[in-house]
């Protein structure tokens, strides 16, 4: 089937098989692999994406499901926002293997657009639905909760 999305803030046109998940779209296809693959059934939160400014697992979400709509990578990830939880992530020292890293920002990001003056337990909540191999939970929330104190600066 054919399809048109916006990917990253650039038209693309593209033809795939219905039912197609859009994470494979993204890596096989468009050829961007900072979406990780991690579990499949939308568990790891490895898979984040953005659809309309939304955290959304690409792994569940099929290509027919975002014809005509924005998606947004960690590749095409930027503003005040995306600066400030990068800016975070890089202070707190999160990254350990980096594996769930795309994921865990992408989530990070579409959170802090929606609240930022998040308390402990809006951020716990918030990224409930991204795992971590390597148990930085302490990290990232402590990252998140910096981010939110940056964009309040």
């Amino acid at each position: 089937m054919k399809v048109d999305i916006t990917l990253n803030g650039q038209a693309k046109r593209l033809e795939v098989e219905k039912g197609t998940p859009l994470l494979w779209v993204i890596r096989d296809e468009v050829g961007l692999t900072g979406t990780k693959f991690g579990c499949g059934v939308a568990s790891c939160g490895n898979c984040t994406v953005h659809l309309d400014g939304k955290a959304v697992k690409s792994c569940t979400v099929n290509i027919e499901q975002v014809a005509n709509r924005e998606i947004t990578t960690i590749e095409g990830l930027n503003g005040p926002v995306a600066s400030a939880v990068r800016q975070a992530w890089v202070k707190n020292n999160v990254v350990q293997c980096g594996f769930c890293q795309s994921g865990q920002i992408m989530s990070a990001t579409a959170f802090l657009t929606e609240n930022k003056s998040p308390s402990e337990s809006d951020i716990n909540s918030a990224m409930a639905g991204n795992a971590c191999r390597c148990m930085c939970y302490t990290r990232i929330k402590d990252a998140i909760g910096e981010a939110a104190k940056l964009l309040e600066a």
